[in-house]
């Protein structure tokens, strides 16, 4: 492997602010500690937490990095005490606590997947975070199964567009909501099964003329506030509700009598401060599970549109304007 240099360009803002305090500075390059391995960045994800954090809404877990960025693909460069040689100079893709807007991240070894040949840097890139989301979501905390009906919120984001793509994958049937005729078409070719524009229609009303009445099995929310309400009216008796944002506020009215009458189960989680074990543990179900499918060439994100790394100011402005359709990525030059 060449020389590791001292020190590597990242974006590290000194303080809170709009797109324009993401500007290049330089920083001394990570080392890997016990567990870790030390990865030379090719691509990085662009998340909506990425953006919350910027505007000072989501600071960084403890002991994580202050830079932004939850998910990299690149090559792995230097190793930390008790990792396996055998990952030196393998390409890889991480889910990360932060750190990933810059040229160089230590991540510890167990949360990173192994790039199959099947995907680029820049989608293997984008894969990590909404993956890991949709799968301890979707199919770990609302134990959806072949046959389930799941409803997603944000049909055209990132997670809504994992999520289209891995209830396909297992014979999920997927209704999402957008804001746009334009939008619903694009879900609707990526996969769902129905797109509803929740600016022209009432979702509640739509799903419920869908399944007849009967009610989704589970919804995966991200816009919580008023929309937690509505969404278990569109819930079967038996329904699982997961919260994974809450876009629209954080606080919500309901009947709990209704929860108690139709046994419905409502669960949520972040992902970001979870243990690094927990992390490691989806990683392995992951590479079990759904690995196979991308290596085949059966499972790949959806990209919008990438910028290079000292773009990542116009890259958060971009994501921030609504018009996307799947992952905005950074390239490492």
């Amino acid at each position: 492997m060449a020389a590791l240099p001292d020190s590597m360009t990242a974006i590290d803002p000194e303080g809170a602010g709009g797109p324009d305090v993401l500007v290049p500075v330089t920083r001394p390059l990570p080392v890997p500690g016990e567990g870790e391995v030390l990865v030379r960045i090719a691509a990085a994800g662009v998340n909506r937490p990425d953006l919350m954090q910027r505007a000072g809404a989501y600071p960084p877990p403890p002991g994580a990095s202050s830079i932004p960025g939850l998910e990299i693909s690149g090559t792995v460069v230097g190793l930390g005490e008790g990792t396996t040689g055998a990952m030196l100079g393998q390409s890889v893709c991480a889910l990360l606590s932060g750190g990933g807007y810059a040229e160089y991240v230590a991540v510890p070894a167990g949360q990173c997947l192994m790039v199959p040949a099947a995907l680029t840097m820049v989608e293997a890139a984008a894969m990590p975070e909404t993956l890991f989301t949709v799968w301890t979501n979707l199919f770990e905390r609302a134990y959806a199964a072949e046959g389930d009906v799941v409803l997603v919120h944000g049909g055209t984001s990132g997670i809504g567009t994992m999520a289209i793509m891995l209830g396909r994958l297992f014979g999920l049937t997927v209704i999402v909501t957008a804001g746009s005729d334009p939008k619903c078409a694009r879900a609707l070719e990526i996969g769902a099964a129905h797109a509803i524009n929740y600016k022209s229609d009432d979702y509640v009303e739509v799903v419920k003329r869908l399944t007849d009445g009967r009610g989704v099995d589970v919804v995966l929310d991200m816009i919580g506030g008023d929309y937690f309400a509505r969404n278990l009216k569109c819930l079967a008796d038996d329904g699982r509700h997961v919260s994974i944002a809450s876009q629209r506020g954080g606080e919500a009215s309901f009947q709990i009598f209704d929860v108690m009458r139709r046994r419905l189960t409502l669960t949520g989680s972040t992902l970001r401060a979870r243990s690094t074990e927990f992390k490691t543990l989806v990683a392995d179900e992951i590479d079990r599970q759904v690995w196979p499918h991308v290596r085949e060439g059966r499972l790949k994100p959806i990209i919008d549109r990438t910028f290079p790394l000292r773009e990542a100011a116009a890259a958060h402005a971009y994501l921030e304007a609504g018009d996307h359709v799947g992952k905005v990525v950074l390239t490492v030059e």
